[in-house]
């Protein structure tokens, strides 16, 4: 996330989960609102309401109507590169600064977002008894990395969205690094992986489009500036057609499996909140900081994993991260409003 004055102004940072906001006026990430509230509060809490009903509405639509959207699963990852694509032209240099500033907190997020979620999912995998392509949907998501919507409660959380942006900008560079291996090592007694085919998806439909798009803003910055408030708009447009896509590919198997899939969904992302801010407290990080680890750990870039869990596995498998897609949005604005009414952020 960039600084500015509101969320839908230069520096609006989308990926496959969501519009996030820019950043407050002060690292801790939230301001002064006795006014009544700021711009970036209600362009904030507009994304996390909005969001969520879009996707969830095309995924109602390649519910009811499959046989439209059926024949677009190879259409995914180009879907999902405009997402990362639009990500990077809201990035700048600035946010790899964030991290050089504090390297051990960043590394701690780093390392309790990818032990926590895919630990929790293999574990909610197996205790739930999901079958093998449910299982590997769950792994895979557990897997992806941050999603800079976990930007936008941080925001609203009055956390440490600075510390938020890190972890989530270093998350999604080390992706092809890190979430194949893990894949292959939680979800390979349930399905065959491709680590190394997974390696180049994520290269191709992920990093390259997000320095492609750093790159495009570094060179043209004052005209990607003119139309940087529409970015978030249209990542969000992407993300419902890739729900609608997923949804549709699998919809017959959705209606005897949704409850099960909610219920893994609701334990993992929920689980992964909780986790991450106490990893932040035990390494006593103030509260912003550990606000800023919750929704790092426990929020997901759910569209990823729908990407490669198409491609890898199948449609059935894509599923938990369309609905995480859709409730990970939900559960971080409710957890974020408790979280600001339950304690200011500057008490530590």
């Amino acid at each position: 996330m960039r600084s500015s004055e509101t969320p839908t102004s230069s520096g609006a940072p989308t990926d496959a989960d969501g519009p996030a906001p820019t950043r407050g006026p002060a690292d801790a990430g939230h301001p002064a609102n006795a006014g009544g509230p700021a711009p970036a509060d209600r362009a904030a809490r507009r994304a996390v309401t909005v969001f969520p009903v879009l996707v969830l509405a095309a995924g109602l639509v390649g519910l009811l109507f499959p046989d439209t959207f059926s024949g677009y699963g190879t259409d995914v990852p180009y879907l999902l590169g405009l997402v990362m694509f639009c990500m990077g032209l809201t990035m700048s240099l600035d946010d790899f600064k964030g991290v050089a500033r504090r390297p051990w907190v960043v590394l701690l997020g780093l390392v309790a977002h990818y032990v926590i979620m895919p630990g929790l999912g293999w574990l909610v995998a197996h205790l739930l008894h999901l079958s093998p392509a449910l299982a590997a949907g769950v792994i895979l998501v557990g897997c992806a990395p941050s999603g800079t919507a976990s930007n936008v409660v941080t925001y609203l959380a009055r956390g440490d969205v600075a510390l938020s942006v890190s972890v989530a900008t270093v998350s999604t560079v080390l992706a092809p690094l890190l979430t194949p291996p893990l894949t292959l090592l939680l979800a390979g007694q349930y399905l065959p992986v491709d680590a190394g085919s997974m390696v180049t998806d994520i290269l191709k439909t992920v990093l390259l489009p997000v320095i492609a798009g750093l790159v495009v803003r570094l060179v043209a910055g004052r005209y990607v500036g003119r139309v940087l408030g529409a970015m978030p708009w249209l990542s969000s447009l992407a993300i419902a057609a890739i729900v609608a896509v997923v949804v549709a590919g699998s919809a017959h198997a959705l209606k005897s499996a949704a409850l099960t899939v909610l219920l893994a969904v609701v334990i993992h992302n929920g689980c992964g909140l909780a986790l991450g801010y106490g990893c932040g407290r035990l390494a006593r990080l103030g509260r912003p900081a550990s606000r800023a680890m919750a929704f790092e750990v426990g929020m997901q870039n759910s569209g990823l994993a729908a990407s490669l869990a198409t491609a890898h596995f199948s449609p059935l498998a894509a599923l938990p991260a369309a609905v995480f897609s859709v409730w990970h949005n939900i559960s971080g604005a409710v957890v974020a409003a408790w979280m600001a009414r339950r304690t200011p952020a500057d008490r530590g």
